[in-house]
């Protein structure tokens, strides 16, 4: 995978996956296959077009399974657009206005951090620090040397109250500061699976000195 991936279309032949070029064909598997038909029985004949968001999510996990990146080469939209029956163009225009698609090839762990006020605010400087710093990658929208990281800036991720939040492919991680962050990335390198959540343990989106109502013991 090449060190650095550039910001732009991915629809006019420039992106590049593995080996330099994009893949010639794309084919959903079993697994995949199996998932559409349950997606597309939500539908009624004819408004099958309507299930492009859940097909490409379907094909970039696929991706994820069989390339250990998850992202969308123009082959899989294409393929997406022949099972919905719709111009390839309507599945471009999908895939490249949703930020949660990859268009570009990705590490095995995507690390998209948000940057918006909340976590700004709360430290998100520092949590891109130590991602750089961990995975020696110097901006954004760069993969590591090894492959095993892309580092993403993204826009809110709906968890302001446990600010900052580092999202690493579809798990967030929240509550983080630069010495927690570098420890989750450890751990992800020794291919470990950290799990999801607040860093610093609490519950849900609870205050961070523990509850502050309805702390008396239920009456009997």
């Amino acid at each position: 995978m090449s060190e650095q991936i550039k910001g732009a279309t991915p629809i006019d032949g420039g992106r590049t996956g593995e080996g330099g070029v994009q893949p010639a064909d794309f084919a959903f598997d079993g697994e995949s296959d199996a998932a559409i038909a349950k997606v597309l029985a939500k539908y009624p004949p004819g408004k099958q077009a309507s299930a492009v968001v859940p097909l490409l999510t379907i094909a970039q996990e696929q991706m994820r399974r069989t390339s250990g990146g998850a992202w969308l080469p123009r082959a899989a939209m294409d393929t997406v657009a022949r099972r919905l029956e719709m111009p390839p163009i309507r599945v471009y225009e999908v895939a490249t206005f949703y930020t949660m698609f990859n268009t570009q090839p990705v590490g095995k762990y995507h690390l998209q951090v948000c940057t918006t006020t909340p976590c700004w605010l709360r430290g998100s400087d520092q949590v891109a620090a130590a991602c750089r710093k961990v995975t020696g990658i110097k901006g954004w929208n760069e993969t590591s040397k090894d492959g095993l990281f892309t580092l993403t800036e993204v826009e809110c991720l709906g968890a302001c109250v446990n600010a900052p939040v580092l999202q690493v492919n579809n798990d967030t991680y929240e509550d983080l500061d630069a010495a927690s962050t570098e420890l989750l990335l450890e751990a992800l390198k020794r291919g470990e699976a950290p799990k999801p959540g607040s860093a610093i343990g609490r519950q849900a989106s609870a205050p961070v000195d523990g509850a502050t109502t309805l702390t008396d013991p239920p009456a009997e």
